[in-house]
């Protein structure tokens, strides 16, 4: 068995490939179904978000596993196998273990030390759960990733900050209406007419950063007005006003700044719709969305200056140096984590001998044990069995206790092979192959 990942992410592939290969939460349960069709997928995991997607997977054969993964996202993007391939990258044992123990913990985000992907991280286990996607190897492996996440974040600093892609969408307003007014510093946001599209996870976080930096009142519209109404209670201090996405028309001829952040599979803004509306002055579109709501071609209309999730990187180089030494200190623990996963990874070698030597011993006991209750006779009572039957037991238990320790403790591969060996000698476990 090998653990292996395929994906693509902000580091391999641009927003207009990576929003084709998106997969919603909608389509995981299939997704899954699909690819553990596959007789060289025993278990499999997906990881979607704005900036990522990949697939963890344990195959019986690498190269055929990576092979059946890749030929998946090609069918399920549309895309050909040839042209996605430039922008994939796969890892396999150790290196897919360290993967995805440094996606777990930030350090592998557009923003270095983003808190939401290991949220996400746990999403990912929790619907291979459900759906009975993955088995013992991967709820391992996910269960360590989780752990070091969560030890990066409570043992560095590299949390501090702004550390999230909706955070980053704020600077990146303030950065830019700095520019426009000569202004090196990043500026307050108090004079802008902000309108938020979107009332999910990642519009909760842009009106905490969009208050934060001085907004004061802004516009939220949501497809669902109700859900957009409970996530504006949850700002007391900052006047929200929550309309229907049938209001966006009417409500963009009037703003100064937009942040989009929808569950939409295509854009529903484009230059066709920006050119009818009246627009008097000039307008910012921040679009956070992957599949992307907001279309290329809204670049061309003369008032508008419009940015994807691609364009972060000019906010995050501004903090990257920081955070880059803090990193080394996040490598050193995640680390420690690899090795704990690899160390139970590599005992299980010794698994099917153990279980081997357990069968023969309780084979052992039970024909030994019914001899001597026969022996008994009529007068030995239930609950006298029953102590028996846990005493007999208790000494297997307390002969294997050792030997099965030993076998399983850390060691060389070569070193746990050699007193496998042994073992299976002794006790002629060899012949049951």
């Amino acid at each position: 068995m090998h653990i292996v990942v395929v994906g693509l992410s902000h580091r391999t592939a641009p927003v207009e490939v990576r929003e084709q290969l998106s997969i919603p939460d909608s389509s995981i349960q299939e997704c899954l179904t699909l690819l553990k069709n596959s007789s060289e997928i025993l278990e499999v995991s997906i990881l979607s978000t704005c900036n990522r997607l990949e697939i963890y997977s344990l195959v019986k054969d690498i190269d055929i596993g990576l092979s059946s993964i890749k030929i998946f996202m090609s069918q399920y993007s549309n895309v050909n196998q040839i042209d996605l391939e430039p922008h994939l990258f796969d890892f396999r044992q150790e290196e897919a273990v360290l993967h995805l123990m440094k996606v777990s913990a930030g350090l592998d985000s557009l923003v270095l030390g983003e808190g939401q992907i290991l949220s996400q991280v746990k999403k990912m286990m929790r619907l291979g759960q459900d759906y009975q996607s993955t088995g013992p190897i991967l709820n391992r492996l996910l269960t360590q990733s989780i752990s070091a996440g969560k030890k990066v974040r409570s043992e560095t600093n590299l949390g501090t900050g702004a550390v999230s892609i909706s955070s980053a969408a704020v600077e990146l307003a303030q950065l830019k209406l700095g520019q426009s007014q000569g202004i090196d510093n990043l500026v307050s946001l108090q004079s802008e007419s902000v309108i938020v599209v979107g009332a999910g996870k990642m519009s909760r976080l842009l009106i905490t950063h969009l208050q934060a930096k001085g907004c004061k009142e802004l516009v939220l519209l949501n497809r669902n007005i109700e859900r957009a109404k409970n996530l504006a209670k949850d700002f007391p201090n900052i006047k929200i006003i929550s309309k229907g996405l049938n209001a966006l028309d009417e409500n963009i001829e009037s703003a100064s700044l937009v942040f989009t952040s929808t569950a939409s599979d295509k854009p529903f803004i484009d230059f066709k719709r920006i050119d009818a509306l009246e627009i008097k002055s000039s307008i910012r579109l921040i679009d956070i969305g992957v599949p992307r709501n907001i279309s290329n071609d809204v670049k061309d209309h003369e008032l508008v200056e419009s940015y994807d999730v691609d364009d972060l990187q000019e906010v995050v180089s501004r903090n990257q140096e920081f955070r880059k030494k803090i990193a080394q200190e996040a490598e050193e623990l995640i680390k420690d984590e690899k090795g704990l996963f690899l160390e139970w990874w590599a005992s299980l070698e010794a698994v099917p001998t153990i279980n081997k030597l357990r069968s023969d011993l309780e084979l052992i006991r039970k024909e030994e044990l019914q001899k001597a209750l026969s022996r008994m006779g009529p007068d030995f009572s239930a609950r006298e069995r029953k102590v028996v039957e846990a005493l007999t037991k208790g000494i297997i238990n307390k002969i294997l206790h050792t030997p099965v320790t030993k076998l399983r403790s850390p060691q060389s591969r070569q070193e746990r092979q050699a007193s496998l060996k042994i073992v299976e000698k002794l006790f002629s476990l060899e012949e049951e192959d």
